[in-house]
């Protein structure tokens, strides 16, 4: 029989029917206790880890079943006589422990991402939570495959993700995380859901103030006519665009090299780099801001082969610091706050996880990168 609105148990008494239906059935996935009780499944979620935690209930994929009755409970013979002592309740089972568990999916898990990975890791540990982490490909395809085994088969109480968010599959991607049936939080992305655009959770860089930061940086030394070179596929180019010209307009620099070009992958790289290079030369440009450190680093390499001097002739500023400090000369870089994201995307699933109010607001936390001053630009 489902609960009626006008009716809803207490928390308690909730979990006490938890138990109850438990009881009566065995074993029960968290849907079907939702659709029992009439509540979310977030809010079973939360009831099945207390109830896990006091050792009433075992946690089993997707849901819960009873803990079998401790040896520790059986009935004790007592000698004729002999006074019965008060019998003490068992201890929890150790499988019985609460612990949260979330799953994390980033689109790679070399470049750029073990540093937010670690940050979240840091982060679970200091509150006994699990991290099941899985790797995708840069396809929403791929990446809705990843989650939906995080959800369905491990059963998870919340998910951190970087999801694709762009064409017909990312907006699918997007509404399938909206209706997801654990709490969600984006990280490193933003994106909106509903026909009044609300925002869903995120944590993210600020990537357009660090362009713009870099972009100030290379103007107080002088420069006048600053380019930007960004790659195509990353889902930073468009913020670290829209900094770079953002600042241009404010301190009225000539905007002089935009372009967004393949990576350094490609096999048409070298050619793109000399036309580049070309351009620099023709526009005036003497500064450029490059999206990411191994297309920077290329360009400084091809720039000493031309006998282009760095920063002399041209000052390089790029954008991540994963590798710049192995360049020679170092990049100076804008660093995105890799671990703080990670740490704060954590701290903000755990709170939606714990907060049982249906009508919390949706966070946002923006986190500023800082500006790494070497040798490239000064």
């Amino acid at each position: 029989m489902t609960v009626s609105d006008s009716a809803a148990p207490l928390p308690d008494e909730r979990r006490a029917q938890v138990v109850e239906l438990l009881r009566r059935r065995g074993v029960l996935r968290v849907n079907e206790l939702a659709s029992e009780l009439d509540v979310s499944a977030i809010t079973i979620r939360r009831d099945i880890a207390l109830l896990a935690s006091q050792g009433l209930i075992r946690r089993v994929r997707g849901g819960a079943t009873l803990l079998r009755r401790p040896v520790a409970e059986a009935p004790v013979t007592q000698a004729p006589g002999e006074r019965q002592s008060p019998q003490q309740a068992p201890e929890p089972a150790e499988e019985a422990k609460a612990q949260l568990t979330i799953g994390m999916v980033v689109p790679s898990l070399d470049y750029y991402w073990p540093d937010v990975i670690r940050g979240v890791r840091e982060a679970a540990a200091a509150f006994d939570t699990r991290v099941v982490l899985r790797g995708a490909t840069y396809q929403a395809a791929d990446e809705r495959r990843q989650l939906s085994w995080l959800v369905d088969s491990v059963g998870v109480d919340g998910l951190l993700v970087a999801p694709t968010t762009t064409g017909e599959d990312g907006e699918e991607l997007v509404r399938w995380l909206q209706s997801a049936e654990v709490p969600v939080v984006l990280v490193e992305r933003a994106a909106v859901v509903g026909p009044y655009q609300e925002a869903m959770e995120s944590v993210v860089s600020d990537h357009v103030f660090g362009a713009a930061m870099a972009v100030r940086h290379l103007a107080s030394l002088g420069h006048r006519r600053i380019g930007v070179i960004t790659t195509q596929e990353s889902p930073t180019t468009p913020h670290v665009r829209r900094g770079w010209r953002q600042a241009c307009e404010e301190l009225g620099l000539d905007a002089a090299l935009d372009a967004d070009t393949v990576d350094r992958r490609d096999p048409r790289w070298p050619r793109v780099l000399d036309d580049l290079l070309d351009e620099c030369a023709a526009s005036g440009t003497t500064a450029l801001l490059v999206h990411s450190d191994p297309e920077a680093i290329s360009l400084v390499e091809r720039c000493q082969e031309r006998g282009i001097r760095i920063p002399g002739d041209l000052a390089v500023v790029t954008y991540d610091d994963e590798v710049a400090e192995l360049c020679d000369p170092p990049l100076t870089a804008v660093r995105p706050p890799k671990a703080a994201i990670g740490r704060a995307a954590f701290a903000l699933l755990a709170e939606r996880i714990a907060d049982e109010d249906a009508h919390r607001p949706a966070h946002r936390v923006v986190i500023e990168p800082r500006l790494i001053v070497r040798s490239s630009s000064s």
